[in-house]
Parts: structure tokens; C-alpha cells; sequence
């Protein structure tokens, strides 16, 4: 199965008329222009403060393509599980995590979402079902499968939805696990966020396939889907086939999404403006820009205004604000808390912990 929408402005909004969006309110609609400001100002802010000398490590920003992550978060049900990949910053905002510790965490201090012990590839919660920012190219696939056959294996009606880039579907157990998923029939679903750069060589240079990334799904008997990212209404229609394929027949899709990042691939790729042109990356900023098509349907539909957009953008900017001279001010983690959430035994003095030698130095 495959829908793909043709780049152009005549066929933007095309899936507006589909069954889950008119389902749509003007609250959730609101809500998802929402979860993307404040996922782009939390990001603004990271960045801000990453340049300052606040955070070490890598920060890979997703400021140009929120629209997958935003459409996702308005479908979820509560025993959904979600999983990113290395652009998973605003995501970890958008299901619930708070910017103060997120940006606790990015500073390395103590009262992060991961302790200050993860620093950007981390940002889990438990709580939320979601499981973090993942470095290493498809490294978070059999984690999203294991999410999936354990939902299966308990009888729950849930999805787990796995985020990626495209560089990740060249990595061979991108594919050991869409065979696995498509075998045993699991209810997951992997979105492929292909903004045309596996780090800053093109998708035309890495892979063979020269039309959409998603038909190497076909390989394994597994559906596939294509929307472009700067259309919320394509995104959420493709996502609601899926997501009803994972619920009610528990079997797995591919959804590839076209979309575009305006920074390199960390902010500290000094040849992002090498591989892509400055017209090139103002071009998107100016007529693909999802943040600001949304708002403009919103005010077509008389759901939102200017001056609303305007409220929105200034609470996020305060929570970031708010958030940063938080977390600057937090503690970092202890030399004794080296050892700590290591091993579930040590940490929790089961039977097993007296058992065997967990560390060199016992």
C-alpha cells in the first residue's frame, strides 16, 4: 500500500477530509499547534544555551520537521509506547516529559529525566511510555519490536511507534527487525523521517533506491506508507491506517515521511552549509515551514488567530526560560552516584545482589 502525495501547494491539505481528521476538535487541533512551539522553543533554547558553554556532548535538533512527532502525540492511547532517534529532543516535550528536566538532564545534573547521567541520548520516561533518544543508527528498532510483542504477549490493544532517520534503514538490524516484526505480526510501527541527509550525505549517494525509502517494506510483506512531514492532515491520515493496522490486526508498517531539518546534523556540523545551499534551507523555511502552515490552515478553518499563535509562543518561551534557570541551578550527580543505576540487584538489594560480583572493585 502506498500514498504518496505529490510535492506543490494545490494538493497541501488534501487528507484534510479524511475520517480521523474531521473527527478532529478545534482544542486538539490547537493542541498540536502547541506541542510543536513549545517543541521548537525548547530546542531554541537548548541550542542558546549549548553555545554558551551550559551542555557538552552531542545536540541534534529536529526545528524543521516537529510535524511527525506532533501527529503521533495526537493519536497515542495511554498504553502506547513510543521510542526516538537521535532527533528526539521536542519529541521527549511533546509526550510529557517537563523542560526542566530535560534541560536538567542536558546540563548533567542530578535532577535530569535520566539523572544528568544520559545527557541528550537519554530523555526516558517510564511514565509516559516513552523510551528515549538513541544514538547509534537503528539501535532503537528491536526495541520498538520488544515493546510490540510484549503488548501482544499480555493481550493489550496498544502500538509501539519507532522513530528514525533514514540513514538508519541501511543498517542491517534495521532489517533483521522488520523481518522479525513482520514474522510474528507485531503491532508496531516505524517512522521514517527522511530529510534527504544520513549526516550530511544525501539519500541519492547512500542508498539504491531512487523513489520512496519505505518500499524496501515490501521485502519483508510488510504495508508501506509515504506522506510529506509539512502536511499534519497526510501525516495523520497515513498514521491512523497504521495504527489501525497495529490495533486491530496487530501487523507492522513502514511510514516514511518526507521532511527537511533546518540545522546540520549536530549544531556542531561545521559543513552544514556546505551539502545544502542557504537559498536552499530558506526556500523550506519560507514555503514548507510546518509550525507556520498549520497556523495558517488553523486561521483558514477560524479556529485560531494571530494573536492567539502570539499567547502560545510567549508561554513556551517563559517555560523555556523558566526551565533553564532551573536546571542551571540544579546540582550534578555525586562520584557516589557512579554506581547507581547500573544493576536493578544493586540498586534495589534483591537476594540476587549478594550473588555473584557485580563491580571491579567489590
Amino acid at each position: 500500500m502506498v500514498h504518496a502525495m505529490e510535492e506543490g501547494d494545490d494538493h497541501l491539505w488534501q487528507a484534510a477530509t479524511a475520517e480521523r481528521n474531521l473527527a478532529l476538535t478545534a482544542a486538539e487541533k490547537l493542541r498540536i499547534l502547541t506541542d510543536m512551539v513549545r517543541a521548537r522553543v525548547f530546542e531554541q533554547h537548548a541550542m542558546k544555551y549549548y553555545n554558551a558553554g551550559k551542555m557538552a556532548g552531542f545536540l541534534d535538533l529536529m526545528i524543521g520537521q516537529e510535524g511527525g512527532a506532533a501527529a503521533v502525540c495526537s493519536m497515542l492511547q495511554p498504553q502506547d509506547h513510543t521510542i526516538g532517534g537521535v532527533r528526539g529532543l521536542g519529541f521527549a516535550v511533546m509526550r510529557g516529559l517537563t523542560m526542566r528536566e530535560c534541560l536538567a538532564e542536558l546540563m548533567g545534573k542530578k535532577t535530569g529525566s535520566c539523572k544528568g547521567k544520559g545527557g541528550m541520548f537519554s530523555f526516558c520516561s517510564p511514565t509516559h511510555h516513552h523510551w528515549g533518544i538513541h544514538g547509534v543508527a537503528a539501535a532503537q528498532t528491536p526495541l520498538a519490536a520488544g515493546f510490540a510483542f510484549a503488548m501482544k504477549y499480555r493481550n493489550q490493544a496498544g502500538v509501539a511507534v519507532c522513530f528514525m532517520g533514514d540513514g538508519a534503514m541501511n543498517q542491517g538490524v534495521f532489517h533483521e527487525t522488520l523481518n522479525l516484526a513482520a514474522l510474528f505480526s507485531l503491532p508496531v510501527i516505524y517512522v521514517v523521517e527522511n530529510n534527504g541527509f544520513s549526516m550530511f550525505t544525501s539519500v541519492k549517494r547512500s542508498s539504491a533506491f531512487k523513489d520512496y525509502l519505505g518500499r524496501r517494506a515490501e521485502m519483508y510483506d510488510m504495508a508501506w506508507d509515504h506522506c510529506h512531514g509539512h502536511d499534519i492532515y497526510a501525516v495523520r491520515a497515513s498514521l491512523d491506517s497504521a495504527m489501525r493496522r497495529a490495533r486491530e490486526q496487530q501487523r507492522p508498517t513502514l511510514l516514511e515521511i518526507s521532511t527537511y531539518r533546518y540545522f546540520g546534523f549536530t549544531i556542531a556540523d561545521a559543513m552544514s552549509h556546505r551539502y545544502r545551499t542557504k537559498e536552499e534551507i530558506d526556500w523550506h523555511k519560507e514555503h514548507r515551514d510546518l509550525v507556520n502552515l498549520w497556523l495558517r490552515r488553523l486561521i483558514a478553518e477560524g479556529i485560531a488567530t494571530e494573536a492567539m499563535y502570539e499567547v502560545i509562543r510567549t508561554a513556551a518561551k517563559k517555560e523555556a526560560a523558566d526551565a533553564v534557570k532551573w536546571a542551571d541551578a540544579q546540582p550534578p550527580p555525586e562520584i557516589s552516584d557512579i554506581s547507581g543505576d547500573v544493576y536493578w540487584e544493586t540498586d534495589h538489594r534483591t537476594p540476587a545482589s549478594g550473588i555473584g560480583r557485580h563491580f571491579f572493585d567489590d
